[in-house]
């Protein structure tokens, strides 16, 4: 990324003050602004998350926040209710206090002297979700948002749920949020109230994992914040971005197709990260994009962005399976609009011994598999939020667990753009199952690059809200629907289909084994083919190579490590996935604040143990400046038998050398057809 240090107006910085909202409550934001004298009022920019500004985002706050302000806009991160230095207790995800605290940070900023009244708000995953759902809210003053890395539906296509499966990064997350509500606010800011607000946020708010784990189908409590339920509620301009190797790119092609006002989506090859960060690469120039977005719809500037394609996307050359790339080969494509006039959707059979060519056909033969617990440990994270190496290894082994479907070998190029869509005529021989549908580009050598995936709880083969339990042996036809991708198929490459019937970790595990038999013949997939070279193709304008202002001088403190380990023991059959993701420790030089974090995820079972599977994260956090020195160390097991989840956790938090909180959980929480 190029450093900027010259930009069309010098930047002011408020680096810390208190927003009063209407209850009394205060919130801690940090406010980058233009030259007044030059620039006189401009629009505002919010970005409204929980990481907690004062520490957490500030290298990255720190290159795109000031370089919006250089370029026209007051730029204003705020932390959460209850997060960072703000006062009170965040107690959950897109609350509806949440909501209403947004609408009132915009409603202050609008009235602010500096701001032109116009605003608008922006953020990459918690803040890209409450833009959209505070968009469909339609706060006066908001006049575009730029939602990166999100969903418009909280239950069907998040971090919790994924086909009514439980996801293992429910877990995961919600770990992560304990050890963030388990930090302390910083004293030089808030002073001797430091200690009293960090334990009243450590004792109440609760167990995130819990609440998540008792709505295990689609209720009031998922629809809330999902903007899916109305996308009419949308009335300002959209810009939507994801990336393929993060976990929200569907709901880009969603609200492509749904929303009803000026919209532009971007896909690339990226991570959970912002584009100007991207990994894998190529990142882009995406701080210069978003100028253009805010000044179109923010400053009523005619620079012709609404002129190019709706949709752009990476279109990804074909790779070797690897858990990080530095790059990924491709190009980039332009979709006038979404659905694709360049897309047809073509159906190709399940042959007894292949993926059959498109108008093949032949007669019903069942084929049966019952997959071994050890299918998933190379698929990866679901979201790869902490950014490769997390990305699914070479699937061969995981396809010795799977019905595999090959197509014959590949005698011209094939690209697909879209989600591909599987049809299946099965049955299973007990009354809770699930299947995950795995695409492969296959090379000559045998080596399978997994190109996206999707998992389906039969038990909610026709509602996510009101599922039933299957009759074992009994035919059912079925939809699984796959990730949305964007890939090159080249000629002598397969295209291969695999299904298991577990995928651990990267989904709980049905309560006991399962056979599932699919019916060929009658079963089919289905793959967005987009054509390319017709007349029409919209050209992509290329992007700006990423810039960004400069990041606080940093000094590391201890070094961090990495860890993607898979385990298998032969003499008790157990089998591990031990992730360890520590970016070590590091000083903030001008706050003079050292921050030392490490969090350690097992997963673990125990042959075809059902009942065997676990899950443990363990995070360290500690916070220091001279004899301040605060940490706190969160633990979570996560456990399950046929019948129910069981939790435990712990929590211990320390003034230096002291003990000043310790907490602990146990719960059990029926399953629910999962």
């Amino acid at each position: 990324m190029r450093t900027v240090t010259s930009m069309p107006y010098e930047v002011h910085e408020t680096e810390h003050t208190m927003i009063p909202l209407s209850d009394g409550t205060r919130l801690a934001a940090r406010i980058w602004r233009p030259d007044e004298s030059l620039a006189g009022p401009v629009p505002a920019v919010l970005e409204f998350i929980p990481y907690r500004k004062r520490d957490h985002t500030a290298p990255r706050d720190a290159m795109h926040h000031p370089y919006l302000a250089g370029h026209g806009y007051a730029a204003v991160r705020v932390d959460l209710r209850g997060s960072g230095e703000s006062d009170g207790v965040l107690t959950d995800e897109y609350l509806e206090q949440e909501l209403v605290d947004a609408e009132e940070v915009l409603a202050w900023l609008a009235a602010q002297p500096w701001c032109s009244g116009r605003t608008g708000m922006m953020g990459i995953s918690w803040g890209g979700f409450n833009a959209l759902q505070v968009a469909a809210r339609r706060p006066e003053s908001l006049g575009a948002i730029a939602t990166v890395c999100s969903t418009d539906d909280r239950y069907a296509d998040d971090v919790h749920y994924m086909g009514g499966c439980l996801l293992g990064d429910n877990l995961s997350w919600a770990s992560t949020m304990f050890s963030f509500n388990s930090c302390p606010p910083d004293p030089a800011l808030v002073g001797d109230r430091w200690k009293e607000m960090w334990l009243e946020r450590m004792r109440e708010s609760g167990l995130w994992v819990q609440k998540w784990l008792r709505h295990q189908r689609r209720d009031d409590y998922w629809r809330h914040g999902s903007i899916c339920e109305d996308y009419s509620a949308v009335q300002c301009p959209v810009l939507a971005v994801s990336g393929w190797a993060d976990g929200y790119s569907n709901s880009v092609f969603r609200l492509m197709e749904r929303l009803d006002v000026p919209r532009k989506g971007l896909i690339g090859p990226w991570s959970h990260k912002y584009p100007h960060m991207g990994e894998p690469g190529p990142a882009v120039g995406f701080l210069q994009e978003l100028v253009r977005w805010w000044d179109r719809w923010l400053k009523d500037t005619d620079n012709g962005i609404m002129d190019e394609p709706m949709l752009r996307t990476f279109m990804q050359d074909t790779v070797p399976p690897s858990t990080a790339y530095e790059d990924r080969p491709g190009r980039w494509v332009g979709e006038p609009s979404w659905p694709s006039p360049h897309v047809d959707t073509v159906a190709f059979p399940l042959l007894p011994t292949k993926l059959g060519d498109r108008d093949e056909r032949a007669d019903e033969a069942e084929l049966t598999v019952s997959s071994p617990l050890s299918v998933g440990q190379f698929a990866g994270k679901w979201c790869s939020y902490n950014a490769p190496p997390d990305l699914p290894y070479d699937q061969r082994e995981e396809d010795g667990g799977s019905l595999v479907f090959d197509s014959d070998v590949l005698t011209e190029s094939h690209e697909i753009l879209g989600a591909p869509e599987l049809e299946l005529e099965c049955s299973v021989d007990r009354p809770v199952a699930m299947v995950a549908a795995r695409l492969s580009d296959v090379a000559p050598d045998g080596r399978a690059t997994r190109v996206t995936y999707g998992l389906l709880n039969l038990t909610h083969r026709d509602s996510d809200a009101e599922p039933a339990p299957l009759e074992p042996g009994r035919r059912y036809r079925v939809r699984v629907g796959l990730n949305g991708v964007a890939q090159h198929f080249p000629a002598g490459h397969r295209i291969r289909l695999s299904l298991s019937t577990s995928y651990w970790p990267l989904a709980w595990t049905p309560p006991e084994p399962v056979c599932l038999s699919v019916v060929t013949g009658q079963s089919t997939l289905s793959l967005p083919l987009r054509r390319t070279g017709d007349p029409d193709e919209a050209p992509v304008r290329p992007f700006d190579a990423p810039e960004g202002t400069p990041p606080p001088a940093t000094t590391q403190t201890r070094p961090g490590e990495q860890r993607w380990q898979v385990t298998r023991d032969l003499v008790d059959y157990v089998s591990e996935l031990h992730v360890v993701k520590d970016p070590g420790g590091y000083r903030l030089d001008d706050i003079d604040l050292e921050v030392d974090e490490r969090v350690e995820e097992r997963y673990s079972c125990r042959g075809d143990a059902f009942d065997s599977v676990r899950g443990e994260v363990v995070s360290r956090v500690r916070l220091s400046r001279g004899d301040w020195d605060a940490s706190a160390v969160t633990r979570t097991v996560m456990t399950s038998d046929a019948h129910d989840f069981h939790l435990h956790a712990e929590l211990d938090a320390y003034h230096g050398a002291e003990r000043v909180l310790s907490l602990n959980w146990s719960d059990s929480i029926a399953r629910d057809c999962v």
